[in-house]
């Protein structure tokens, strides 16, 4: 059989130390550099760069053709690596709480919200646009608003700063409208209070020309009635068939009987109170000698035979000259007519 050297055994002898032959279990397994403390274990973790899916890609395509030569023990590795990586990837994900196939997605989300927000400022842009039409300036906030024609091209941040310079735009235009509405609402309020004051002082003018006029009136009937009897002439005791008529027509006119005694002396001297005077060389004629004789057809159409229309007319002409009868018999002596 043979002697034994140190360290040999016979076959099926027990080995001198059992515990050396023990397959070691995680809590026999000797740690070294994998125990970290949990502070300095997550810094690292930390600053580890994100896997990609082309970097999983690439070590799935090399760990394949390792695979090819190298049999079960590269495979293994492979796999054991290939769970390391995962693993990886998790806590990553799990620490930055943010998963990499969502950020494609945040920055399409994030484009939406700056392309709405470049919408509502272009409304608001053609609001002010419209609101200013005739009154201010708008070339500033349309070109402004130019670059959103093309806002895939700015990208996000570019829109915001976009956004920013038309709203500033569309404040100084929508500042311009509202003084201009100010100084048209002044304007406007200036013509209308000097409208109202013309009107006011043609009205203060009408009325100071009316009272004096009626002031005038008054005193010329006034004067008259003041006249001494002594200057009037005398009415007659028995008047004529068309003096008598007159005379029933002074009340109409407002006279009273003081007035008859120079209505009949002033067409004494006119036509002698003939209905058919005529005065050839002037064209008068009638009772109160109209000129021309037509006139006297605004008081009826049988002026020329009917003394009453005559004289109702030759009444109306008196009170609208002279005020009164007293008064034209003053003029005619005066003047020789009237």
């Amino acid at each position: 059989m043979g002697y034994l050297t140190e360290g040999q055994r016979p076959w099926g002898a027990p080995h001198p130390n059992p515990e050396a032959m023990q397959i070691p279990t995680p809590e026999t397994r000797p740690q070294t550099l994998d125990v970290l403390e949990p502070t300095e274990a997550a810094t690292r973790k930390a600053r580890r760069r994100p896997l990609t899916r082309r970097m999983l890609a690439v070590g799935a395509v090399v760990a394949a053709g390792a695979l090819a030569g190298s049999g079960f023990v590269v495979q293994s590795s492979f796999a054991a690596q290939q769970q390391a990586d995962i693993a990886l990837v998790a806590s990553i994900n799990q620490t930055s709480d943010v998963k990499h196939e969502q950020l494609d997605a945040y920055a399409t989300i994030s484009m939406a919200h700056a392309s709405q927000a470049a919408d509502a400022a272009v409304e608001r842009a053609n609001t002010a646009i419209a609101a200013a039409k005739g009154k201010a300036d708008s070339t500033k906030v349309a070109t402004a608003v130019q670059p959103f024609s093309q806002r895939a091209q700015l990208g996000v941040a570019a829109i915001y700063d976009t956004i920013e310079r038309s709203d500033a735009a569309v404040g100084e235009l929508n500042a311009a409208v509202a003084e201009f509405d100010r100084k048209e609402a002044e304007r406007v309020a200036a013509e209308r209070a000097a409208a109202e004051a013309a009107a006011k002082a043609a009205a203060e003018q009408a009325a100071a020309e009316a009272a004096a006029k009626q002031a005038a009136k008054s005193t010329a009937n006034q004067s008259t009635a003041n006249q001494s009897t002594a200057t009037r002439p005398n009415a007659p005791s028995n008047p004529s068939a068309n003096q008598q008529i007159a005379r029933d027509m002074l009340a109409s006119f407002g006279w009273g009987d003081d007035q008859f005694g120079c209505i009949v002396e002033l067409w004494n001297h006119e036509s002698g109170w003939n209905a058919n005077a005529y005065n050839a060389s002037s064209g008068a004629g009638g009772i109160p000698q109209a000129l021309p004789a037509s006139k006297m057809a605004s008081a009826g159409a049988d002026w020329a035979t009917n003394p009453a229309t005559q004289i109702r007319w030759g009444l109306g002409y008196v009170q609208g000259r002279y005020g009164s009868p007293c008064n034209a018999w003053n003029s005619f002596s005066a003047n020789g007519w009237y």
